[in-house]
């Protein structure tokens, strides 16, 4: 569980890191002399490719990967020199079909704590040997790769505190232009009948007064200005400001249709209400929907059906977001729905293709929901399907 964990608190789109690691991932190949590399990184269900040389591949189920035995290895690495007569990989898809992968060789993703949240991979079509010398060097990219990942972390939070920085100068600015507004406005009006007063002390004072509230107007414009300008750059950067309902859906569904798929599962994810282009923060909503996708396709029958609604709802300047996950899968008694989200007990049964279960990700699910203050329900029926309900508030 800290593992998985760890890896959501990374907060990684598995859909747009292949560029950014793209020439670790080649300069890994090189160094071992494989034609293949793959940088993976391993969640309850799922193994995401997000970066890989040689290969075209961006997913498979965990419990048909090599490199969830290399994230459990009490070595540091973990070697498969004929995976054709290994029986743990003997009758995997990748072994009997193409690309008929025979050697293996992985290394963790570890992090500074001590949680390996992937593994670095080097594969060939036949017998290869990996020198000593060249492992370290292997070990030395995988390092970097978590530094990478690590970095961009770092790139994501400072994004989105440059944002509330922003908005907090906005709110400011805002608060403070009505009342420099009415101060100036009284001031030009004394200013104008002052004369006929003969108050020329006064005048002096009121003087004073126009100008430090006309620069201090001034000065709110250009932070009104200037947050304008960092909400842009934001934007551009893709940051937290450019992620709305229609994004969502559409990363959704580039991540979990290939999960659908070999099941003949029908995923359809659709966006309720008016507000799909209105933008919200992302911070670990893939994690969250993901887990819940994933669980209604293990458990969910061939040819069945998941559907999945995303709304958002702005009341008074305040968002709050909704994920209704639904299938037509064995669905679970009241014992059960009170067991998935319980801190001491691990549900693990298998999907309705025998899918591995590793109880863990609707208990991940629960501990993200709960960091971002919202609220999970769960209603099912034996034989009838469940149906997930997230409300996270203040987006």
């Amino acid at each position: 569980m800290e593992r998985l964990h760890k890896l959501s608190e990374l907060d990684v789109d598995y859909t747009e890191m292949q560029e950014s690691l793209k020439g670790l991932s080649e300069l890994a190949a090189r160094v071992a002399g494989t034609p293949i590399s793959l940088i993976n990184l391993i969640d309850s269900f799922t193994q995401w490719t997000v970066s890989n040389y040689g290969l075209p591949l961006k997913q498979m189920s965990r419990s048909d990967s090599v490199c969830q035995y290399t994230i459990v290895a009490k070595e540091q690495s973990l070697e498969v020199k004929d995976l054709s007569v290994d029986d743990r990989f003997k009758d995997k898809f990748y072994v009997t079909g193409e690309p008929l992968l025979k050697y293996y060789f992985g290394v963790p993703l570890q992090t500074a704590d001590g949680y390996n949240i992937g593994a670095l991979c080097v594969l060939d079509k036949v017998g290869h040997e990996i020198s000593p010398e060249k492992v370290e060097i292997l070990k030395i990219i995988a390092h970097e790769i978590v530094t990478c990942l690590m970095a961009f972390q770092s790139i994501r939070n400072l994004q989105s505190k440059v944002k509330e920085a922003n908005d907090t100068q906005r709110k400011v600015a805002h608060d403070i232009r009505g009342p420099l507004g009415g101060i100036i406005s009284l001031a030009q009006i004394i200013s104008q009948q002052g004369k006929d007063n003969d108050m020329d002390q006064v005048l002096e004072f009121v003087g004073l007064i126009h100008k430090s509230g006309a620069s201090l107007l001034e000065l709110a414009n250009e932070i009104l200005l200037t947050g304008k300008k960092i909400e842009t750059v934001d934007t551009q950067l893709g940051g937290n400001g450019s992620f709305n309902l229609a994004i969502f859906k559409d990363k959704l569904e580039q991540l979990y249709t290939p999960q659908a798929i070999p099941k003949e599962i029908d995923l359809a994810i659709q966006i309720k209400g008016e507000n799909s282009l209105v933008s919200f923060s992302k911070n670990h909503l893939l994690q969250i929907a993901g887990n819940l996708i994933s669980n209604a396709i293990k458990f969910t029958p061939v040819k069945g059906k998941v559907t999945v609604e995303l709304s958002l709802e702005v009341r008074s300047q305040v968002k709050e977001l909704q994920i209704c996950v639904r299938d037509t899968g064995v669905g679970m008694d009241t014992t059960q729905v009170a067991q998935i989200f319980h801190t001491g007990t691990t549900v693990s049964a298998a999907g309705t293709k025998g899918e591995a279960g590793y109880g863990l990700g609707l208990r991940l699910v629960k501990k993200l929901v709960d960091e971002l203050n919202g609220q999970i329900e769960v209603h099912s029926t034996p034989g009838q399907g469940s149906v997930f309900e997230v409300r996270i508030p203040k987006l």
